[in-house]
């Protein structure tokens, strides 16, 4: 029984640090590739460098009128920043007038900035060629006859059909309501009684139903296959782009991947050394459950690392100051078991003993420390924005790690390693 607990206990351990050497170094075997973790991860832009920009929205509007206008213009100003090809972009409501965009990676700002500043082109037109328009399709990629733009468009919201199924309801301003007349008797102007008008976002068709009846009072509907919430976001950029509101830029910062990459690399420095000194007075002052404490930690390196990396979570520098942090909490709770256990061989009782009550002794105080600080976590995330956000997912990610690896690997692998050394001395004994 002691020669399986041995064997099972080092190739536990042989697992753990391989998969340390795969995440740090990567792995290739012929047409087999795996990546590194610190290529797979998504680096912030205080990491990565890039571009943040603070607009505020010039316009009178106050209360509900203004948070829907500002809702419209960062849905416009999010298809923008898609269409740049950038990763990870993050997009917020500052105040009630203020949006802040952060744009990770991008090589040319003042390109980005003239993108995303431009007023949005909103276009219904008439299909006219063989070729039937699509959503997502380039309008160059069809023939059509314009109708009107988005600044003949009254207002777009999401009402029930005629079997309660949500459409988008239109209506026109007087100019509007004409030319809609018009391309509408236009489209049916043939055999089939039946033509396709297409909706135009920047170039990009965003909506193309079809009409049978010429629409002469001005309101129309977009009946198709919708959710509510697809319905809805079709409305926001109907009306983003009838409603533009200027926007005025108030702060631009831009941050060179140098320095970001040379304060992670700062900052991983650090901890590097901080660790390598724990794990020498851990192995030092607890022996066999300090070598188990440090091959815990690795594993618990890994979880953190990946399972940010299968969220498509992103690390800035606050990620890793919460990394650090739980850290030091999966390094406590070892501590708090470790001395119980200390304890526990102090009265007398035998090693498996003392294992299952040092951690039944210790539990209580590492349960308490860890909610109380994933309850923060949680509150941090709740209310917080960019940066505050990375280290609240970062710390609740680490917390939950934390706990598995000191409390269910670090015991599974204490029981397993009485299978070599039963000698309370090499488990840090007072005696």
């Amino acid at each position: 029984m002691k020669g399986k607990e041995t064997l099972l206990f080092f190739l536990i351990v042989a697992v753990i640090a391989g998969a340390v050497f795969v995440a740090t170094n990567g792995v290739s075997l012929g047409a087999f590739e795996l990546k590194s973790a610190g290529e797979m991860l998504n680096l912030g832009l205080d990491i990565e460098g890039g571009v943040v920009v603070v607009y505020e929205a010039k316009t009178e509007e106050t209360g509900t009128d203004l948070e829907r206008t500002m809702e419209q213009t960062k849905q416009v100003i999010g298809k923008r920043v898609n269409e740049l090809g950038l990763t990870e972009p993050i997009i917020t409501l500052q105040g009630e007038n203020r949006i802040r965009i952060e744009l990770p990676g991008v090589e040319n700002p003042e390109d980005a900035i003239d993108v995303i500043g431009q007023t949005a082109l909103l276009q219904f037109v008439l299909v006219t060629g063989d070729l039937p328009a699509m959503e997502g399709m380039d309008i160059a990629a069809i023939e059509y006859e314009p109708i009107l733009t988005g600044t003949n468009v009254a207002d777009a919201f999401v009402s029930q059909g005629q079997y309660n199924e949500p459409v988008v309801s239109l209506k026109f301003d007087a100019i509007g309501k004409e030319l809609f007349f018009e391309g509408t008797s236009k489209a049916i102007d043939n055999p089939e009684k039946k033509g396709q008008i297409a909706i135009v976002l920047d170039q990009e068709i965003i909506s193309a139903p079809y009409t049978e009846i010429v629409i002469s009072d001005g309101e129309a509907y977009i009946q198709g296959s919708f959710t509510f919430d697809s319905a809805n976001e079709l409305a926001l950029l109907i009306r983003g782009g009838a409603l533009p509101v200027e926007l005025e830029e108030i702060q631009t910062s831009v941050i060179g991947p140098t320095l970001g990459i040379d304060s992670l690399n700062s900052a991983i420095n650090a901890a590097l050394v901080g660790l390598a000194l724990l794990v020498v007075y851990m192995l030092i002052y607890y022996r066999i459950p300090g070598f188990i404490a440090t091959i815990a930690l690795g594993l618990y390196g890994l979880i953190v690392i990946y399972a940010m990396i299968g969220f498509n979570a992103t690390l800035t520098l606050p990620g890793v100051a919460g990394i650090v942090l739980s850290l030091g909490m999966a390094v406590d709770a070892n501590v708090i078991i470790f001395e119980r256990l200390k304890e526990e061989i102090h009265t007398g009782k035998s090693l498996r003993a003392s294992i299952n009550s040092g951690f039944h002794r210790g539990m209580r105080t590492i349960i308490d420390s860890n909610v109380t600080t994933f309850i923060a976590a949680i509150i941090l995330f709740a209310f917080g924005e960019g940066p505050i956000k990375g280290f609240a997912v970062t710390l609740m990610i680490g917390i939950v790690s934390s706990m598995f690896t000191a409390v269910v690997v670090t015991k599974s692998l204490l029981k397993l390693s009485l299978g070599f050394s039963d000698r309370k001395k090499h488990y840090g004994s007072r005696g």
